[in-house]
C-alpha cells in the first residue's frame, strides 16, 4: 500500500477535529456502500469506537482483532485504504470483509462471525512462545457472543492466562434483534442502575488517570457487592475484568476507558454501547433494513431495483408462510436471519412456531432434528456458506437419524461482491457425502415455490432434504406465483430442449444459463432438479441416447453433480464422453455475481463456448471425464 495510514496522525487531533473525521468518514461510508453494495448500519455505529481505539493502541505495534467486516470499514479508511476505499467490494477493488492478503492491518480474515476471540487467543499464544509482548485487542459486536465458538473462547481464556481486552461492540443487534439469555444480560447490565452508579467511580478513576484508583475500583467491582448484581456477572465469572456500559459515541469517555485498561496486564470485557446506523437517519431508524443494502439513494436509502424484482428468498418465505396456514405442524427455525431468509412474514403470522436461535447453525440443526423427532415439520433457512457451520449436526444428528428436517439453502451458488466467505460453492459437494441427504434444485421462482408446495402437501418427505436455490431475482408478481402452485414431482428430471448427440444435464440456475448453448449446438438439454437422488431412469435413456454427456452446475467440481453422474456412468458401463463443468479447486475473487460468473466460465456465453469448443474436437467417442 502506498497510502500512509490515517490512524498514525489520529494523535495529533482535537476532540472538535474528531468530530469532524468522524462525519467525513460517515459520509464516504454512505456515498460508496449507497453506490457499490455492503454493509451500511452497521458500519456507520462503529466510527467514533474505531478512532478512539486508534488513538490509544497503535496498529503497528498492537494486535487488533475484529469480528466479521461488518463493523470494520473505519478500520479500512484508517489503516492506508481511504484512497481505495471507492473500489469497495468491486471487481478488483478491495473486500468487503477482512483479507490478509489485502492488507497487513487485517492481521486475521474475518467473514463469519465469533471466529475473532479463538483466533486472537491462538495469536497471544504463539507471541508468548516468541516472547512477543504485544496488546492484543478483539472487537466483536455483542451478536457474535452467541456464537458457540465465541463462547467457548471464553470459556478458556482463564484457564490459558489470556490478558486480550475484549471490546464489544453492543448495538443490542446482529443483523436482526439480538436473542437469547446472553443478550438480555447484556441489555441488563446497559440498565441497572447500581452498575451505571459503579460507573461513576470508574469515570472518576479515570478522569483522574491514576492507576491506584483504577485498580481499586477494579477490586471493588471483584468483592461481594457484585453478587448483589443481577446475581452476578457472567463475564467475570468467566475471568474477566467487566468494564461499562461506556457510551460508543463519546471521544474522550472512549479514550480514556482504552487507555485505562491498556496500562493493566489483565483481561478486560469493554461493554461499549452503540447506536447501529449512527449519524445517518433512515439508518437510524431501520437498522435491520439496512445492515446490508443493495444499490440505494443516499439521501433516502430508497432502493434502486427494477419494479417487479422477486427474489428465490421472498418466494421461499410467502409460500411457506401459506402452507403455515393450513398446517399446524410446519415450523421455521433461522439462526439470526429472519430478513434475509424471507421468514418475517412468517414469524409475524405464525409467532409460536418461528425460531430465532441466534447465531447458531449447529444448535438449529439439532433443535430441527428435535422437532422432526417429535412429529413437526421443521424447516431450516440458512444461507449456505453459514450451513457449513453445522456439518457434523447435519452427519450425526440429522442424517444418521434419517429425520425429515427440510433445509431451505438460501445464497447457494456464487453470491457476488460479498466474495469467497459468502459463496455458497461446497453444498452439493458436502450434502452429497452424506447418506439418506436429499438435494433439489429449482431452475425458477416457479418451480422453487411448487417444490415446496408438493413437499408439504404430498407425503411428508421420509428423509432429510435440502432445497438450494440463488441470489438471484426474476421479473415475477409473488401472487400470481402463490395463487397458483402445482404439485409436481421433484425427483424425477424434465427434458427443457430436445437434441443429438449431446445431452446437458444442468442444475438450478445453470438451467437458463445453458439454454443458449443447447440451441446453437443441437444439444438435448435437462433440468435435473433432484442434485440427490440422482434420476437414474432418466439417466439410464440419456446413457443410451446420447455419446456425450456435459454436467454444468454452481458448485464446485470436487464431489458434486457432475462427478456423481461420472461415478453412475462407470457404474452402467457408459462408453461416452462426460465433460464436467462446474467451478475448479479454488476461491474465487468478488465482483457482481454476473462478473464472478463470467470469470468461472458459469454465465451464458461461457458455457455455450465450452460446449462449442466440445463439439469441434476429435476423437470424442472414446469414453473420458473432463
Amino acid at each position: 500500500m502506498n497510502e500512509q495510514p490515517l490512524f498514525r496522525r489520529l494523535k495529533d487531533y482535537s476532540y472538535t477535529q474528531l468530530e469532524v473525521l468522524a462525519g467525513e468518514i460517515r459520509d464516504t461510508i454512505t456515498r460508496v456502500v449507497s453506490s457499490n453494495t455492503g454493509h451500511l448500519a452497521s458500519n456507520l455505529g462503529t466510527v467514533e469506537l474505531t478512532i478512539a481505539l486508534y488513538r490509544v493502541f497503535d496498529p503497528d505495534e498492537d494486535i487488533i482483532i475484529w469480528d466479521t467486516g461488518h463493523q470494520a470499514y473505519t478500520h479500512k479508511l484508517l489503516t492506508g485504504r481511504f484512497g481505495s476505499f471507492g473500489s469497495l467490494r468491486k471487481k478488483g477493488g478491495i473486500s468487503g470483509f477482512l483479507n490478509r492478503k489485502e492488507s497487513p492491518y487485517d492481521f486475521f480474515g474475518a467473514g463469519h462471525v465469533g471466529t475473532a476471540l479463538p483466533a486472537a487467543m491462538g495469536i497471544e499464544q504463539a507471541e508468548n512462545i516468541f516472547r512477543n509482548a504485544k496488546n492484543i485487542v478483539v472487537v466483536a459486536g455483542d451478536g457474535a457472543l452467541t456464537s458457540g465458538l465465541a463462547l467457548e473462547a471464553l470459556n478458556q481464556m482463564k484457564d490459558i492466562g489470556s490478558k486480550i481486552k475484549v471490546v464489544v461492540n453492543d448495538n443490542g443487534m446482529s443483523i436482526g434483534k439480538n436473542v437469547g439469555s446472553l443478550s438480555s444480560s447484556l441489555a441488563e447490565l446497559r440498565l441497572n442502575p447500581v452498575y451505571r452508579e459503579m460507573k461513576g467511580d470508574l469515570k472518576n478513576a479515570l478522569e483522574t488517570m491514576r492507576l491506584g484508583s483504577l485498580e481499586q475500583f477494579l477490586s471493588k467491582i471483584k468483592s461481594g457487592l457484585k453478587a448483589s448484581i443481577l446475581g452476578g456477572n457472567i463475564f467475570e465469572d468467566m475471568g474477566l475484568n467487566y468494564v461499562g456500559p461506556v457510551k460508543g459515541h463519546d471521544f474522550q469517555e472512549l479514550e480514556a476507558v482504552f487507555s485505562a485498561v491498556k496500562q493493566l496486564p489483565e483481561p478486560f470485557f469493554v461493554h461499549i454501547v452503540t447506536k447501529k446506523g449512527k449519524g445517518l437517519e433512515y439508518a437510524e431508524s431501520n437498522p435491520t433494513r439496512f445492515h446490508s443494502v443493495s444499490r440505494i439513494d443516499p439521501e433516502n436509502g430508497e432502493k434502486i431495483s427494477r419494479n417487479g424484482e422477486l427474489t428465490y428468498s421472498e418466494v421461499f418465505g410467502n409460500v411457506l408462510t401459506e402452507l403455515a396456514k393450513k398446517d399446524p405442524s410446519i415450523s421455521a427455525i433461522t439462526a439470526a436471519m429472519p430478513d434475509g431468509t424471507g421468514l418475517a412474514g412468517f414469524a409475524a403470522k405464525h409467532t409460536a412456531r418461528f425460531f430465532d436461535l441466534g447465531i447458531t447453525e449447529q444448535l438449529c440443526t439439532t433443535f430441527a432434528s428435535g422437532m422432526a423427532a417429535a412429529g413437526t415439520k421443521p424447516v431450516f433457512a440458512v444461507y449456505s456458506t453459514f450451513l457449513q457451520r453445522a456439518l457434523d449436526q447435519l452427519i450425526h444428528d440429522v442424517a444418521l437419524q434419517d429425520l425429515p428436517v427440510l433445509f431451505a439453502i438460501d445464497r447457494a451458488g456464487i453470491v457476488g461482491q460479498d466474495g469467497a466467505t459468502h459463496n455458497g460453492i461446497f453444498d452439493i459437494s458436502f450434502l452429497s457425502m452424506i447418506p439418506n441427504m436429499q438435494i433439489l434444485a429449482p431452475s425458477s421462482l416457479k418451480e422453487l415455490a411448487n417444490m415446496i408446495f408438493t413437499l408439504f402437501t404430498e407425503k411428508w418427505m421420509d428423509h432429510p432434504t435440502a432445497i438450494r436455490y440463488p441470489r438471484e431475482t426474476e421479473l415475477q408478481n409473488i401472487d400470481d406465483i402463490v395463487s397458483n402452485l402445482r404439485k409436481m414431482d421433484p425427483f424425477k428430471w424434465e427434458k427443457v430442449i430436445d437434441g443429438k448427440e449431446t445431452a446437458i444435464l444442468a442444475t438450478g440456475s445453470m438451467v437458463s444459463r445453458s439454454r443458449e448453448a443447447a440451441l446453437l449446438n443441437g444439444c438435448a438439454l435437462y433440468n435435473c432438479r433432484s442434485i440427490k437422488p440422482l434420476d437414474k431412469a432418466a439417466l439410464g435413456k440419456i446413457f443410451a441416447d446420447y455419446d456425450t454427456i456435459v454436467t454444468v452446475e454452481e458448485g464446485i467440481k470436487s464431489g458434486g453433480f457432475g462427478s456423481n453422474v461420472a461415478v453412475e456412468a462407470s457404474r452402467q458401463n457408459y462408453n461416452g464422453r462426460i465433460d464436467i463443468i462446474a467451478i475448479e479447486d479454488r476461491f474465487s475473487s468478488h465482483g457482481t455475481r454476473e462478473e464472478v460468473l463470467n470469470e468461472l466460465g458459469l454465465d451464458a456465453r461461457g458455457i455455450e463456448n465450452r460446449i462449442s469448443k466440445l463439439r469441434g474436437e476429435k476423437n470424442a467417442s472414446n469414453y473420458r471425464i473432463r
